[in-house]
């Protein structure tokens, strides 16, 4: 949640599942909304396993083993080699599969149909290369470690090419911040009325994940170790802040598990994470404040 510093116009509007608000000094344009509405469609037709007519479903349906590769695919499958390696392969693009497994599937029917898999060895179905995006065999691709970060980071660049002055790009929680510094709540998972603490978002972005968020079942959620497929139990809630609301949204996830905190020291990031016992830690040198 924001806390408000300024005054000014702000765009709610509701798109790839999730609200959205775009505050700045004064209304958006009709173009610049016009442009803001076409970099999220485009994005949603070439990533969504929600769509049946998106690239990624073609491909998990063996429609076709290859696709024209979209111009996101060497910025996120490039940073998510990095966060295999860092995890130890517990983050992987083609976790899909093992999502719809336990019910979050295409038609969010949230009905587990059988017991976790881990998800496919990425590096050896899935390739980039030549303009083409492919794989072996039909899989499912799915981008949430990071793909709603780059999102963010689209629409920011694209206000930016009509407005000047201070902008927030906020997607229920994954923002991103240029020019007037703003102060962001960090949300208790448990509570959404608390607070466990508060930063300062400055020139950068600050992308949060919590197990609450996307839940159903008999304690299944959104965030899988894709080495077993199952829902992760060690943390609640994570909030990384970066550069990139990409990069923030990576770290996002792989604060739930082990070799997150060293990739961050690694991008020179500020994190906080929450057990799901209620324990709270952060990175060295955070300069927010977190509550007793």
């Amino acid at each position: 949640m924001t806390i408000p510093t300024a005054t000014g116009s702000t765009w709610t509007f509701d798109a790839i599942g999730t609200s959205w608000a775009i505050e700045t000094a004064a209304p958006l344009p009709p173009v610049a909304r016009d442009a803001v509405s076409a970099v999220i469609e485009r994005f949603d037709r070439e990533w969504s396993r929600f769509r049946d007519d998106s690239l990624v479903s073609a491909l998990a349906e063996g429609r076709t083993a290859s696709v024209s590769a979209p111009d996101d695919a060497d910025a996120m499958l490039s940073l998510y080699d990095e966060l295999d390696t860092a995890t130890a392969g517990a983050v992987n693009p083609l976790i899909g599969d093992a999502l719809a497994r336990l019910g979050y599937d295409a038609r969010l029917t949230l009905a587990p149909w059988g017991e976790p898999q881990p998800a496919p060895a990425w590096r050896d179905t899935l390739s980039w290369s030549d303009g083409r995006l492919a794989v072996a065999r039909p899989a499912t691709i799915d981008v949430g470690a990071l793909g709603k970060g780059r999102l963010v980071d689209l629409v920011l660049d694209a206000v930016r090419a009509h407005v000047d002055g201070d902008i927030v790009v906020d997607a229920s929680g994954d923002l991103a911040v240029r020019g007037e510094p703003i102060r962001v709540a960090l949300e208790h998972p448990y509570d959404p009325t608390l607070a466990i603490g508060v930063i300062t978002v400055a020139d950068g972005a600050l992308c949060a994940s919590a197990i609450n968020r996307r839940t159903w079942g008999d304690n299944l959620h959104h965030v899988l170790d894709a080495r077993t497929g199952a829902p992760v139990r060690a943390y609640a809630a994570t909030w990384a802040a970066a550069d990139t609301a990409m990069r923030a949204d990576a770290l996002a996830t792989a604060l739930f598990f082990d070799g997150g905190p060293e990739l961050a020291a690694s991008w020179n990031a500020h994190w906080v994470r929450m057990h799901t016992d209620g324990r709270v830690e952060w990175s060295p040198g955070f300069t927010g404040e977190i509550f007793s």
